[in-house]
C-alpha cells in the first residue's frame, strides 16, 4: 500500500534521484550511506565508537538501520543521510517533551546570554531546588549533579557512611561505578573485594531480598519498577524491610521520576524513601541530575562525605530543568504521555491477537514507557527484534523494542506507528511459521548490552 509520500519517492527513483526516506511506508529501506562512512571513521579512533551502550550500533540491526542521528524536532528526529523517522528511544529517555522543545531551548538561549559555568554559586540552584523540594515528596535535602550514575554512587556513599555499614543490595540498572557493574559481566577493573560488597535481588520476589539483608547492609537500591509493577504490596514490604533493619532505602527514578507522575514513583505509590535519585526527563536533554533526601542523612555531606563535582552548577542545564518542570505540571505530561502510550500498547497487543502472535509477542509495562517482548518459542528473541527493527525502520519508526513516550508524540504520530506493526506483525508471523526469520535479515542482530552473572538481576539494554 504506498502512501502520499511514497508516491515522491517513486517518482524520485523513476528519475534515478536519490531521495530520503520519511515518515511513511517507503518502498526502499533507508540509504545509511553517511551513517556508514561516518562508522567507518570512529572505527579507526573510538575504542568503543559510541558513548552509551543503548545507543550505540549494537542495539540496532547492522547493515540495515542508520548509526547517526542529524536533527530532532517534536517526536521525530532526522539521521545523517537526511531520513525521517518517529523516535519512540527519545535520547535513551531524556528527552520528555520532544526535540528542540521551543519553552526549554528558549530558557537555555535566555541563560545563555548570562553565561555557563560560573566562578561562584549560581542563583538557578536555590531556585530549581526549592522547586524540587516542594514537588519530590522526600526532598528534604537536594544535591544537584550531571549523571545518574553520579547521583546513584554518592547515595551508596552517603548511605555507608551513615549507617555505618558495608554492603550494598540493588535490583536494577544503576549506573557504570564500581559497585554497581562489579555484579555484570562487564566487570574487569573492579578488585574482588568491591565486588563481593555488592549484590543483586529479584524484583518481585522479597524472600530473594530477605536472603541477603543482614546487619552489614547499608542500603537497598532499585528501580521501583523497570516494566513489572509491584505485586503483593511490593514496594511497601521493601520500605518495611529495610526499616525494621536500619537499611537505607534507595529509589533510583531515572525511569519513574517526572514520568509516572511530576514527584516519580514515590509519589505514585505512596512511599517516601530515605534518599531518591533523578536524572533522565526532568531537563528535557541537558545533562543534569538530583540526589534527594532526608536532611540528616544528606547533611552528611556538609563535613564527612566527599560529592562535589566543578560542573554540578552549570546554569543552561538548571535553566533547562526549571522550564521542563514548568511545563510538565502546567501542561499534566504524565497524563499525556501515558494516554498516548496506552493507545500503543494496547493497540500493539489488540493486532498480535488478530493474527493469533499472543503466545510470541506483547507489549506491557506502565502506559508512560512500555516494552515488546519476543518468546523464544518463536525463534532467537535477538533475531526477531532485528526483524521488526528493520521493517519499521523502512515504514519510519526508529524502534528498539520501546515506547519511552514524550509529550511530543502526536494522534497522528501514534496511528502511523499502529499502521505500521498491522503491516509488520503479518510478515513476522510469516517468518516464524516458516521457522527462517533469520533468514530474512539485510543484516546482523542486535546484541545484549550484558551477560546475566550469578549475583546479578536481569538487566534489559537501556
Amino acid at each position: 500500500m504506498l502512501r502520499e509520500g511514497d508516491k515522491v519517492l517513486r517518482c524520485a527513483q523513476d528519475d534515478k534521484i536519490a531521495m530520503p526516506n520519511t515518515v511513511s511506508f517507503n518502498e526502499n529501506y533507508p540509504d545509511i550511506t553517511k551513517s556508514d562512512e561516518l562508522y567507518a571513521r570512529a572505527q579507526k579512533i573510538m575504542t568503543p565508537v559510541t558513548q552509551t551502550l543503548a545507543k550505540g550500533p549494537g542495539q540496532y540491526t547492522k547493515g540495515v538501520s542508520p548509526k547517526y542521528v542529524k536533527r530532532g524536532s517534536g517526536a521525530h528526529i532526522w539521521d545523517v543521510d537526511g531520513n525521517k523517522y518517529i523516535d519512540y528511544q527519545m535520547g535513551i529517555g531524556p528527552i520528555s517533551l520532544g526535540y528542540a522543545y521551543p519553552r526549554v531551548d528558549d530558557a537555555i538561549r535566555a541563560q545563555l546570554q548570562d553565561g555557563i559555568t560560573f566562578s561562584m554559586m549560581h542563583e538557578l540552584e536555590v531556585q530549581l531546588s526549592e522547586l524540587i523540594h516542594e514537588i519530590i515528596p522526600n526532598a528534604e535535602s537536594i544535591r544537584i549533579s550531571k549523571t545518574g550514575a553520579d547521583v546513584c554512587s554518592a547515595a551508596v556513599r552517603v548511605a555507608r557512611a551513615f549507617t555505618g555499614r558495608g554492603k550494598v543490595l540493588c535490583c536494577g540498572y544503576h549506573g557504570w561505578h564500581d559497585w554497581y557493574i562489579g555484579t555484570t559481566s562487564r566487570d574487569k577493573g573492579i578488585p574482588k573485594e568491591i565486588k563481593e560488597l555488592t549484590a543483586a535481588f529479584e524484583y518481585n520476589n522479597l524472600d530473594s531480598l530477605k536472603a541477603l539483608l543482614d546487619e552489614d547492609v547499608a542500603c537497598v537500591i532499585l528501580e521501583p519498577f523497570i516494566f513489572d509493577a509491584p505485586k503483593d504490596n511490593f514496594l511497601h514490604e521493601v520500605a518495611a524491610l529495610c526499616k525494621a533493619n536500619g537499611t537505607l532505602l534507595i529509589f533510583d527514578e531515572m525511569w519513574t521520576g517526572f514520568r509516572i507522575a511530576v514527584g516519580g514513583a514515590q509519589e505514585y505509590f505512596g512511599i517516601t524513601p530515605d534518599l531518591a535519585v533523578y536524572s533522565k526527563a526532568f531537563a528535557n536533554g541537558m545533562p543534569i541530575a538530583l540526589l534527594t533526601g532526608r536532611r540528616d542523612v544528606m547533611e552528611l555531606f556538609e563535613q564527612d562525605v566527599f560529592f562535589f563535582t566543578t560542573f554540578g552548577g552549570e546554569a543552561l542545564s538548571m535553566a533547562a530543568a526549571m522550564a521542563t518542570i514548568a511545563e510538565m505540571r502546567e501542561q499534566n505530561v504524565p497524563a499525556r504521555l501515558a494516554e498516548q502510550g496506552k493507545k500503543l500498547k494496547d493497540g500493539y497487543n489488540e493486532i498480535a491477537a488478530e493474527l493469533g502472535l499472543t503466545q510470541y509477542t506483547k507489549c506491557y509495562g506502565y502506559d508512560c514507557r512500555t516494552i515488546v517482548t519476543f518468546d523464544a518459542s518463536a525463534g532467537n528473541p535477538m533475531e526477531i527484534k532485528a526483524f521488526m527493527q528493520q521493517e519499521l525502520f523502512k515504514r519510519g519508526i526508529m524502534w528498539g523494542g520501546f515506547h519511552n513516550m514524550c509529550f511530543s508524540h502526536s494522534d497522528a504520530d501514534v496511528a502511523h506507528t499502529l499502521d505500521a506493526y498491522r503491516d509488520v506483525l503479518p510478515l513476522l508471523k510469516e517468518a516464524i511459521e516458516a521457522g527462517d526469520v533469520a533468514s530474512r535479515l539485510l543484516g546482523e542482530p542486535v546484541e545484549a548490552v550484558f551477560r546475566k552473572v550469578t549475583n546479578a538481576a536481569p538487566v534489559k539494554a537501556k
